[in-house]
């Protein structure tokens, strides 16, 4: 049987490269960075590498960079550690309504101790405007946290028109990176942002890393208590092979960008003209030029996405439905819902993300495989017997 692994979006695979350079420390350099002897210096200085490597993706100093443990826990160290020291300015925080749950979720946790949160609406492809932003910025708004890309539909957003807004009140920005940092072009400083996260396993590196982006001078409250890692900032003995692994990816990244682009814009493109041709009720959800280069999200329309997902996995084929922290709720996406799209239609999205491994050939046996799938579930489908009813019966 075929496989085609298309979900790129929950992680990609590491890369050779990446994983050679993570095995000494995962079998010979075991010292701890913090310790005072010859294996120590030898991890400190290899995590001071890495840190650089990862600066040099974002276009940031060195030593703006915080390593965490994931990007979520970047979104969480940002969300509450910047309002936690801005707060004798204010308690007001402006969010997007399509953010990761990792940001959603925070800002929640802040409502909890006392801070309000207004969320910014986007338009039918997720697109946040950022005069909407702009007009929702108080005298006492401290935060503002819009993400860069949206891994689930794919919709780039408009980061350095939001900072614009943001810099003539001085209110500090925040923007959750992840599914962009390593995927398209990134730097701090064309963006006009304070604070960034990403995450390695967005750019072939390993999973439970990642790292905040501050920008030098801007005041933060520890997330992580007990130790002087990272400048008193992140306690917690190092994750050595992981933040080396890290670094690489990081380095192949910015070396391999625009290569990268083009071939995982082909394979996208590809995709949606060949699905938006012969699925019908096949609705393109995100930006349809402002996207991502890897994603390809729809909602197919009288079927859900969690059985499409069950009869592509037979076929070889492992895609989502949704993003991956929602891919086993039975309910619809909120970023579907903040974009309008019904819960009936949305329960049918399907996400293909693509990454380098990928070929052509998987595309086209997507294309064979599941046209079969949607006419079997379709079949079954009482929303769609009622559909072809109504159909029927206007003629």
């Amino acid at each position: 049987m075929k496989r085609a692994y298309l979900d790129n979006a929950a992680t990609t695979p590491i890369l050779p490269e990446v994983v050679e350079a993570m095995l000494p420390y995962l079998r010979d350099a075991y010292g701890n960075p913090q310790s005072l002897h010859q294996w120590g210096d030898e991890a400190r200085e290899t995590i001071e590498e890495a840190r650089g490597q990862v600066a040099a993706l974002i276009g940031a100093q060195t030593e703006e960079i915080i390593f965490t443990a994931s990007g979520s826990e970047a979104n969480n160290f940002a969300i509450k550690g910047l309002a936690q020291a801005q707060q004798s300015k204010g308690k007001h925080i402006v969010i997007s309504a399509i953010e990761h749950f990792s940001v959603l979720h925070s800002a929640r946790t802040l409502e909890k101790w006392g801070f309000e949160v207004t969320e910014v609406p986007v338009g039918r492809h997720g697109l946040v405007d950022a005069d909407e932003v702009a007009k929702r910025i108080r005298e006492d708004t401290i935060l503002v946290s819009i993400m860069h890309a949206n891994g689930e539909v794919g919709t780039i957003e408009p980061i350095a028109e939001i900072a614009k807004a943001t810099k003539k009140t001085g209110t500090l920005l925040h923007t959750d990176a992840v599914a962009a940092a390593g995927t398209i072009p990134v730097d701090v400083k064309e963006l006009g942002v304070d604070a960034l996260s990403l995450a390695a396993n967005q750019f072939y590196g390993p999973n439970g890393v990642g790292a905040l982006w501050l920008k030098k001078g801007t005041r933060i409250i520890p997330f992580v208590d007990g130790g002087v890692q990272e400048g008193g900032r992140r306690a917690g003995t190092e994750n050595v092979p992981a933040i080396v692994g890290m670094g690489k990816a990081a380095e192949l990244a910015q070396h391999d960008m625009s290569s990268r682009m083009t071939r995982l814009s082909r394979l996208r493109d590809r995709l949606i003209q060949g699905l938006s041709s012969t699925i019908d009720h096949t609705i393109l959800t995100g930006h349809p030029t402002q996207r991502l280069p890897g994603n390809a999200s729809f909602c197919i329309q009288f079927i859900e996405g969690e059985a499409m997902l069950m009869l592509l996995s037979s076929k070889g084929v492992a895609a989502s439905s949704g993003s991956a922290c929602t891919s086993r709720a039975l309910k619809s996406s909120h970023v579907l819902a903040a974009m309008g799209i019904p819960p009936e239609i949305a329960q049918g999205s399907l996400l293909f993300s693509f990454g380098l491994e990928n070929t052509e050939g998987e595309v086209d046996y997507v294309l064979e495989v599941l046209p079969p799938i949607v006419d079997r579930l379709r079949q079954m489908s009482p929303l769609y017997a009622k559909f072809l009813k109504q159909q029927r019966g206007g003629r």
